[in-house]
């Protein structure tokens, strides 16, 4: 059995070697990214993403450099906190191999990455969720970006021999599959490769995806007494449960920050999870393909158990979001997948409070952290949300855009709500088709306090040339639009309500 300084000498020297690692990475990392020929601007900072005018450019080029020089010390101080991090990394996981100990989960990263001075070089997102500064561009990812419809995901899910399902227990595999998309795409956010019921996996829910019949829970609850002998305790679902029952996420959200590092993709990445009501739809047997109803029943059949359930589901989706950020998520999402499930009353008696009371909270932790919401089939609640703290309100296909507008106003930012039905070859679906579609979701939402984004989610039968040629028709159009649009006499961008973000004449 080795000493434990012999694990921290080895451990040392491994550091070192990283830290030369990350040197030559530096270095290189740009032509690393994706071997695809429209790499020339992959994942560009905003400052050099857009063409400018010789004057405006020379104008902002002294901020850009100070501004530069800020991030570089920051990335610098960032780098010493990485290199504790592989610094554990390496004790933990030579003590796993050399002493046979189970080892504890990886300690979280030194900073949450919630001061925005700490965001990403590409920070689009950013701005265009938190709408304290304009954008040059649009900024676009997807609902579903990683998995079914790419060829390499494919791959690499028949390569390692694992379901769906098993990969999330996988940090390698979760990281991998995340950064997919990003590599091929332009996207402007990578988000977490992961389920919406992992949480209640986490609550003692068993959940399976045997293929063709989507996700399935074999057990579910049947009643109140059999919800209180199945799930933990209420007073033991704190920060200590997320991170014992779920720590294999929270690894994952810190590989895949790591991996991010050493191939210089500098965008956001976005935690998320599903919503308490669409949480307790699948864990009382509703599923989108059969028992719709279920979820209804159990409201009205048992209320007292369905406020105490969600209840619990509130308090564990704050600690599983919070311990997201603080192992390096720059983003939030929740998913209100199920909205369409509840009816409009119901709705605002039971899944309206956990909502309010989820962004009240995180919002408290975390102000600087963007946070997005997506109550599909459920825009009636739009404009409540829009009240609660959330910075961005995603509209699903059903929306009609020259209303969402003002059912937010200047409240928040929209999300959404491209149709990935024109995505998918066939019916006469071309590049063009997709161009001037793209373009008719930015002049009818207005390309500022904008993500784009889809209705819902990718199937499987995308055409990964269609879905790259809608991110890139967005920023293309976004861009023109934006630089029309500030050199009009009254200095406002292209079709945003006053008082939803100001931009300032060139």
């Amino acid at each position: 059995m080795r000493t434990t300084s012999t694990i921290v000498a080895a451990a040392a020297s491994i550091v070192l070697l990283a830290a030369d690692s990350r040197s030559f990475t530096a270095t290189s990392k740009t032509t690393t990214l994706t071997p695809s020929s429209r790499a020339a601007g992959r994942h560009r900072p905003p400052s050099t993403a857009s063409t400018s005018s010789s004057s405006s450019s020379s104008s902002s080029s002294s901020s850009s450099s100070s501004s530069s020089s800020l991030r570089s010390e920051r990335v610098a101080a960032s780098s010493k906190d990485e290199d504790v991090e592989l610094t554990r990394r390496a004790i933990m996981s030579h003590a796993r191999n050399n002493e046979g100990e189970d080892g504890a989960l990886l300690p979280p990263l030194p900073s949450h990455n919630a001061d925005p001075a700490d965001y990403p070089d590409n920070d689009l997102m950013m701005r265009a969720a938190l709408g304290r500064r304009p954008v040059e561009r649009t900024p676009v990812w997807l609902f579903r970006q990683a998995g079914r419809h790419l060829p390499e995901y494919r791959e690499y899910k028949a390569k390692v021999g694992r379901s769906f399902l098993d990969m999330l227990s996988h940090p390698e595999d979760v990281a991998e599959c995340t950064l997919q998309p990003v590599r091929r795409y332009d996207v402007d956010a990578a988000i977490l490769f992961s389920d919406i019921l992992v949480i209640a996996e986490a609550m003692n829910v068993e959940v399976t995806m045997p293929g063709g019949v989507g996700i399935l829970v074999p057990c579910p609850l049947v009643g109140p007494a059999d919800m209180r002998e199945r799930l933990p305790r209420p007073s033991s679902l704190g920060r200590d449960f997320v991170r014992d029952r779920l720590g294999h996420v929270m690894e994952s959200v810190r590989l895949i920050r790591i991996k991010m590092r050493d191939e210089g993709i500098s965008i956001p990445l976005i935690g998320f999870s599903a919503a308490p009501w669409t949480l307790l739809f699948y864990m009382v047997g509703g599923s989108s393909k059969k028992n719709q109803g279920i979820g209804m029943e159990w409201l009205a059949s048992h209320p007292d158990a369905s406020r105490e359930l969600l209840d619990m589901l509130t308090t564990v989706v704050i600690e599983y979001m919070s311990e997201q950020v603080e192992n390096g998520a720059h983003m939030l999402q929740l998913f209100e997948a199920m909205g369409m499930m509840i009816d409009e009353g119901e709705f605002g008696t039971y899944a309206l409070p956990c909502l309010e009371k989820i962004a009240s909270e995180l919002k408290a932790r975390y102000p600087d952290v963007p946070l997005m919401v997506f109550a599909r089939g459920a825009s009636h609640a739009n404009y409540a949300l829009s009240t609660m703290g959330y910075d961005v309100i995603t509209i699903d296909g059903s929306v009609n855009r020259s209303d969402a507008r003002d059912v937010v106003g200047g409240r928040a930012g929209l999300q959404g709500n491209y149709d990935p039905r024109e995505l998918v070859v066939g019916n006469g679906k071309t590049i063009d088709t997709v161009r001037r579609t793209a373009l008719e979701l930015l002049e009818e939402l207005g390309p500022q306090r904008l993500i784009a984004n889809l209705g819902e989610g990718l199937g499987g039968n995308e055409s990964p040339e269609l879905v790259a040629a809608f991110v890139d028709a967005i920023h293309d159009e976004s861009e023109r639009m934006i630089k029309e649009g500030r050199e009009r006499e009254d200095g406002r961008s292209f079709n945003v309500p006053s008082g939803n973000v100001v931009v300032s004449k060139e």
